[in-house]
């Protein structure tokens, strides 16, 4: 072993790698890994942005520059592509969305004595760091943390333990609180107080029995390519509204001219919604597919009520996937499938006519798993789209094209 080793990349958990295998905590590429193990910084070691890095487990990477997190987003994309033995095309520019842009998070608070901790927790941990700052949450939702703060230290309880759901919607944020029962008028009046004062979009609690909406002022919606939506508790909403348009532009930019689209694992209808409203002179009809009952519900609702060329169908894909004979009907299908992937959909995708496949991830393990047995079906992988919406995370997305014929 040499003395002296160069760090070459940045492993999938976010340490640095020499090209002998070497790893190296908090290293960029370009660092120097000396002989006793420590690190001496090299051209791409960047001073972090927040007070917080590394102790917090809400970033990774923020000791790397610009250069090497959109290396990173792109190589651990094309590192999915590669571990399944598959030929990765010319993949493009990674997309990594700029700080202050997440507008969604959960945050964990827990009483500590008289005060009250709230933040991210700590990286490999149940600890909870006491977020001060941050710097990947859009202002709206951090402008939260300290009146959530001073709300649950005037609560009472030494074992106060509390999960905080923000978001940020078209009126303003949802804030769903886990864990917290509101007992006598006194409570009941702080917890109106506090969603009053700030303005909130609604506020619910979930003492255990599921969440109750204590405030909405007005039904809480998200505006999905030009359609209102609405917005039930707990639904699927990309991270950021940057990483939204970055994945909905490929899938416009691949799926043009298309004049019927399924839509599979939908959700509220992001893509089924910016596809079939991308013109008023070119608007495919979609089918919207999706098992959860109250995104269904509000995506049927927005697309009857808009007037928006989109069926929403309420069918769970994992156990009565639609059949080979059913796509075929289709010029192309778009899927954007939960962690773990879409076997059983994917294998009666590759058995279909369909000339283009979309295929959107959250993982590029289990996107390459799929990915291998659309080849295997006669698809072409013809483009890759990284997406780095997680700013700061070892976590990154993709677009990708298949096509047949």
């Amino acid at each position: 072993m040499t003395s002296i080793d160069t760090i070459v990349r940045i492993a999938a958990k976010g340490d640095g790698v020499t090209a002998d295998g070497r790893y190296a905590a908090l290293a960029a590429p370009g660092d120097l890994l000396l002989a006793d193990g420590t690190v001496q910084r090299g051209p791409h070691h960047a001073d972090p942005a927040c007070r917080h890095f590394p102790k917090c487990g809400g970033c990774q990477l923020q000791h790397l520059d610009e250069a090497a997190l959109a290396d990173f987003v792109a190589a651990r994309v094309i590192g999915g592509a590669t571990g399944q033995g598959l030929d990765a095309p010319a993949v493009a520019a990674p997309h990594v969305s700029p700080p202050y842009t997440r507008r969604r998070a959960v945050l964990h608070a827990a009483a500590m004595g008289k005060r009250v901790v709230i933040g991210f927790r700590e990286q490999g941990s149940h600890r909870i760091v006491d977020m001060r700052e941050c710097h990947v949450l859009v202002p709206e939702l951090f402008a939260l943390v300290d009146p959530l703060r001073r709300l649950l230290e005037g609560w009472g309880g030494r074992k106060l333990a509390v999960d905080a759901e923000l978001t940020l919607l078209d009126q303003g944020v949802s804030v769903s609180l886990t864990g917290l029962a509101a007992e006598g008028l006194t409570k009941t009046e702080a917890l109106l107080d506090f969603a009053r004062d700030h303005a909130l979009a609604r506020l619910m609690l979930d003492g255990g029995y599921g969440p109750e909406t204590v405030w909405e002022p007005e039904p809480a919606t998200i505006t999905l390519g030009t359609s209102a939506v609405a917005f039930p508790a707990g639904a699927f909403l990309q991270a950021t509204l940057d990483g939204e348009a970055a994945l909905v532009a490929a899938a416009r930019a691949w799926l043009a001219g298309a004049v019927t689209v399924a839509d599979l694992f939908a959700g509220l209808g992001t893509f089924a919604f910016a596809l079939a409203g991308a013109t008023n002179a070119d608007k495919p009809k979609v089918l919207a597919v999706e098992a959860a009952r109250d995104a269904h519900l509000a995506c049927q609702s927005a697309a009857r009520s808009q007037g928006r060329p989109v069926h929403a169908l309420h069918r769970d894909l994992f156990r009565n996937p639609l059949r080979t004979e059913e796509l075929d009907r289709f010029d192309a299908v778009l899927l954007d499938p939960p962690r773990a992937g879409a076997r059983e959909q994917i294998e009666q995708i590759a058995a279909s006519r369909v000339p283009r496949v979309v295929y959107v991830s959250c993982n590029p393990a289990s996107w390459a798993r799929d990915a291998a047995t659309l080849i295997a079906g006669g698809y072409t992988l013809a483009e890759l789209r990284p997406v780095g919406q997680f700013r700061w995370s070892t976590h990154v997305e993709l677009a990708s094209l298949f096509t047949k014929g």
